[in-house]
């Protein structure tokens, strides 16, 4: 490879050499477009978590590591004779001009407003060319929505969808009493379950009731303008902090972790929270009192 040679044009040629039937890695050659896809998934919330934590370096690699899935799966694309990494390119160079007139055009628009139903037309005509390709008579509003997305993710996304032609709850309140709702059915559910055998595992009602409350809190969040995905995920860390520090107490007083009783445990919560009360307090720089 010439040094002369551009750095993506060096990294397909990688690419090109690891599917080599013949001298590539026999653990390239024998991946698929559905043995990758889980890897790519990875490779993106790498590139959030490199994001949230604000490094730089890491974000270079991993931003790396996703160009790369998208060149295996263009190389896998191209041995198939569907499309290559030039293709692909092509296509979203193409489609952003085409989403934005008023940059690369004479289009222009007043206001956010403007632009944001400008984008949504040219989303509409793009769903409804791709329903036409897979030969649908009519496309879905949720054409486009990825079933791969992360659930709590994907709830928002269709409940957004949903309330663009007006299937949606008038305010929040409305879906905090929804939420009471689906919870009763929940404990419904729970206790027929309980009834048939109390040591039974849960039943599918009870699976799918679980599942109804959760997708009502996603569109409760979406309705208060949080992201569930992010509250979530903020929760995550809230709680593996506290709990990691109620690991350093009770490693500290020698005691056995799981032979602590559940007052004991609970104690642990609550020192561990006003721990971390007074580090965030003395983070904002004010002083106890």
């Amino acid at each position: 490879m010439s040094d002369e040679q551009t750095p993506i044009l060096r990294l397909l040629q990688v690419m090109e050499r690891l599917r080599n039937r013949e001298h590539g890695c026999p653990w390239d050659r024998q991946q698929t477009f559905a043995t990758i896809a889980p890897f790519t998934i990875e490779e993106a919330y790498e590139v959030a978590d490199a994001i949230e934590r604000g490094d730089s370096t890491d974000l270079r690699d991993e931003l790396g590591d996703l160009l790369f899935q998208v060149v295996f799966h263009a190389r896998m694309a191209e041995e198939r004779g569907w499309f290559d990494f030039d293709a692909v390119a092509t296509g979203i160079h193409d489609k952003l001009i085409r989403r934005h007139p008023h940059v690369f055009a004479e289009a222009s628009f007043n206001n956010a407003a403007e632009q944001n139903s400008n984008w949504e037309e040219h989303k509409v005509r793009e769903r409804a060319a791709a329903a036409s390709r897979r030969g649908a008579e009519h496309p879905s509003l949720l054409d486009d929505v990825p079933k791969a997305l992360p659930a709590l993710l994907r709830a928002a996304k269709l409940g957004r969808r949903a309330s663009r032609v007006g299937f949606d709850w008038a305010e929040a309140r409305g879906v905090r009493e929804k939420l009471n709702e689906e919870l009763s059915e929940l404990d419904a559910a729970l206790a027929q379950n309980s009834a048939l055998d109390p040591k039974a595992a849960p039943s599918a009602e009870v699976a799918e009731e679980l599942g109804d409350a959760l997708f009502t809190l996603v569109n409760l969040g979406r309705h208060l303008h949080v992201d569930a995905e992010d509250a979530l995920r903020a929760a995550n860390s809230k709680f593996e902090s506290r709990f990691r520090h109620m690991e350093l107490i009770a490693r500290g007083r020698g005691l056995n972790l799981a032979a602590l009783s559940p007052a004991q445990w609970e104690a642990l919560w609550v020192e561990s929270k006003q721990a971390e009360a007074a580090s965030e307090t003395l983070a904002r720089g004010f002083p106890e009192v």
